[in-house]
């Protein structure tokens, strides 16, 4: 038997055993949100791992054409994909236990360390901990874009798509765009302009093509941190880049409310810590108003997430039934693909500082590729790695 025969088997002994779906959901999603290092790209490929390749939940053309479609919508992309996934695991009440377990352990971690940054004016140093977790986390991305690579480059189109929206990517075009393209490209080859309907691949960037008006609120302190965050998990299409721009222009110069310096504090405990960036929230949340301001911020920025992705879920599965719009998402799932390997080189950037990053990451490579080792350990070891460096070099 095959070695991908085996996994399709060992996924359908899975589906067939009798489990709790909500039980099971909460479990693994828990698992991801402590684990998941690394940022949105990170967060996909392991979630690949887990739910794909270990536990046979999905196919590997359904995980793309998850992936592909919650690139259309704003938010979190890796959350909304988790929270997909538990909407097909497990029914709408999935949909809430995924987001919220893979949510909750980052606002727990960022809640300690606001703690600690307004109580002792600094936040406790966590960078050695990402010297190991960094490289690792590449190579985890790697062998994920070789899989997911598989199933979304269906042709020589698809591939010369993927091709030319990478490079373009790392020019700095706005990933929005390069998606868009991506998907018209496929279409207008597939299909052509003269048979495409009227409601044409073109009318689902309409709805995207401006930021919805948003009327400041006259009333509370509390009231107007968890509106401003709700507008901003309405809106923000990108990277942490881009938060941190909403973020400035809100809370630094509209509001006063926190300094450059805080922001840029803010941003950073996202950044080394697991889960979603947009825990960020949670630390200006609390700096702002304490606790009650580090949770309604933290709702108000993700809740956008769980209504989109239940509208979402509603139609991604019509989409394969018409040619244009599963053209459409073809286009729109190689793109995709490409920005996630332009995260990831941009990512190697910064992970590779000596021989011995470079050396866990293909080791990492290399587990993957011939054991079926959980990625909770490589992540657990590359931690260790990393403090135990900088225990050595003081």
């Amino acid at each position: 038997m095959s070695g991908s025969d085996g996994d399709a088997r060992r996924g359908d002994d899975h589906r067939a055993r009798p489990v709790h779906p909500l039980r099971e959901v909460a479990g693994v999603f828990l698992k991801l949100g402590v684990i998941g290092f690394g940022g949105p790209a990170a967060h996909i490929a392991m979630m690949r791992e887990e739910l794909v390749r270990r536990r046979g939940w999905v196919s590997d053309e359904r995980f793309v054409d998850l992936m592909g479609a919650v690139n259309l919508i704003p938010g979190p992309n890796s959350t909304e994909l988790a929270i997909h996934l538990g909407h097909d695991r497990a029914g709408r009440r999935g949909l809430i236990v995924a987001g919220v377990c893979f949510i909750f352990p980052a606002f727990t971690i960022v809640l300690a360390l606001a703690w600690a940054y307004v109580r002792y004016g600094r936040t406790p140093a966590v960078e050695g901990l990402l010297y190991g977790i960094k490289p690792v986390v590449v190579g985890i991305v790697v062998w994920a874009l070789a899989g997911l690579s598989k199933t979304a480059i269906k042709d020589r189109l698809t591939a010369a798509v993927a091709v030319v929206a990478l490079p373009v990517y790392l020019l700095g075009v706005n990933e929005l765009v390069v998606l868009a393209a991506g998907g018209l490209l496929v279409t207008a080859a597939r299909i052509g302009k003269d048979r495409l309907p009227g409601g044409s691949p073109a009318a689902l960037m309409l709805p995207l093509l401006g930021e919805p008006r948003f009327t400041d609120p006259t009333g509370g302190q509390l009231a107007q941190l968890f509106l401003t965050f709700l507008k901003i998990g309405s809106v923000l299409y990108g990277s942490g880049y881009v938060l941190l721009a909403f973020l400035e222009g809100d809370f630094v110069e509209r509001l006063g409310w926190i300094t450059r310096t805080q922001l840029l504090e803010a941003v950073s405990i996202g950044q080394v810590t697991p889960g979603p960036l947009f825990t960020t929230a949670t630390f200006v949340g609390y700096v702002v108003a304490g606790l009650p301001g580090a949770v309604l911020a933290t709702i108000g920025i993700f809740a956008p997430s769980f209504v989109l992705v239940g509208l979402l879920s509603r139609v991604v599965g019509r989409i394969r039934d018409r040619a244009w719009s599963s053209a459409f998402l073809d286009g729109v799932n190689v793109a995709a693909l490409a920005l996630m390997a332009g995260v990831t080189l941009r990512l190697a950037g910064e992970a590779f500082a000596d021989p011995l990053t470079v050396c866990l990451a293909v080791l990492a490579l290399v587990l993957q590729w011939r054991t079926r080792l959980n990625t909770a350990w490589l992540i657990a070891a590359a931690a260790a790695i990393g403090l135990i460096r900088t225990a050595l070099i003081g």
